[in-house]
């Protein structure tokens, strides 16, 4: 499915696609158990959360130290980066939400699997 998600340009990404991470990623934060994976209005469309951070996969920008932050806190591990300052490119902070995305959905299929097989035995007093 085509969306109207600005394309990258030899690696880089417009400024909107970039606020649209952001928004993105304060999106993951709030997010709350049992509830379908967020989604942002992008223009006439409503597009997952996940979608938009597909769209980054292939940025070579670096991620503003003040978003940095905001990916690193959902890590289980500390970010070492590979670059001279141990800069995080979006390509990088998008894979780590995709895959963080993918976890949660994972987990809360699972969760959800739990609760509907799960049927208690009925107590019977004696």
């Amino acid at each position: 499915m085509a969306h109207i998600l600005p394309a990258l340009e030899h690696g880089h990404a417009p400024i909107t696609l970039q606020q649209y991470f952001r928004d993105s990623l304060e999106a993951f934060e709030d997010w709350q158990a049992g509830d379908p994976e967020p989604a942002l209005s992008v223009g006439p469309e409503t597009i997952p959360i996940s979608e938009i951070f597909g769209a980054l996969r292939g940025c070579t920008d670096v991620v503003p130290a003040n978003v940095v932050g905001g990916v690193t806190e959902q890590l289980s591990k500390p970010w070492a980066g590979e670059g001279p300052l141990d800069e995080m490119t979006f390509s990088t902070a998008a894979r780590v939400m995709g895959v963080l995305v993918r976890k949660r959905q994972l987990n809360e299929g699972r969760m959800s699997a739990a609760v509907e097989t799960y049927s208690p035995t009925p107590w019977h007093a004696h």
